[in-house]
């Protein structure tokens, strides 16, 4: 079972929906079809909504491919939980051009630590089941 993978999708798929109101709401407010048509925060919102689609597929397969090749909870666990963070502080950080920068960046440091740390737990976790050193 894929029980962190699939909490930590619904937790990104009701993110991405609340993102998408975001831009909804900034199209009607600004009555503009497609596009941004000039408007900072539009442009805002449309970014906050697609770097969380590019971000959110990768950082799931990690997260996916650990779980399914049975990981201990002690490594998938926390390096999803930083990755929700880092894809919650994100947006919080692009919503106000007021608002500090230090949201955003946070996120975007503790997004790419995860994916990095995923990436590292999966090849050496595979590696080890390869080569028969396995803990589980």
């Amino acid at each position: 079972m894929l029980i962190v993978t699939g909490i930590a999708a619904s937790i990104l798929a009701l993110l991405y929906v609340k993102l998408t109101f975001n831009v909804i709401g900034q199209r009607r407010q600004h009555k503009v079809g497609l596009g941004d048509g000039g408007h900072e925060s539009l442009n805002r919102a449309i970014r906050a909504h697609g770097n969380l689609a590019e971000f959110a597929p990768i950082g799931l397969i990690l997260i996916a491919c650990l779980e399914y090749n049975h990981a201990p909870y002690f490594l998938t666990v926390p390096l999803a939980i930083l990755f929700l963070a880092g894809r919650i502080l994100h947006p919080m950080g692009m919503k106000d051009g007021n608002i500090s920068w230090s949201p955003r960046v946070k996120g975007m440091k503790l997004t790419l630590i995860s994916l990095i740390g995923l990436s590292i737990c999966n090849i050496v976790w595979i590696s080890m089941i390869i080569f028969g050193y396995s803990m589980t």
